[in-house]
């Protein structure tokens, strides 16, 4: 889990940059790669549960982020994330 900090003041350069994030957040979603992406409520905080197998692979996604530069993250190892994802997603046609 990454937990980032994030500015109290939003520059320009940040707020463009805001649909871009949601692009490659959109992305990496469905890819599987990110499997939560959560905003507090006052925006100052962000946390993302990652799938990877080591710090280093976290630190690749977050790379990847436009606001990463932005954004002061945390990282945690997980023994485990629930969620209500189903293992299998099954077609009914």
């Amino acid at each position: 889990m990454v937990e980032f900090e994030l500015p109290d003041q939003l520059t320009e350069d940040f707020l463009a940059r805001i649909p871009r994030q949601r692009l490659v957040v959109a992305e990496l979603l469905a890819e599987g790669v990110i499997r939560s992406y959560s905003l507090a409520l006052d925006r100052s905080m962000l946390w993302v549960i990652v799938d990877a197998e080591s710090e280093f692979e976290v630190m690749e996604v977050i790379a990847q982020l436009p606001l990463s530069d932005y954004m002061h993250p945390f990282v945690s190892e997980l023994f485990f994330h629930n969620s209500p994802e189903p293992v299998q997603a099954f077609s009914l046609n």
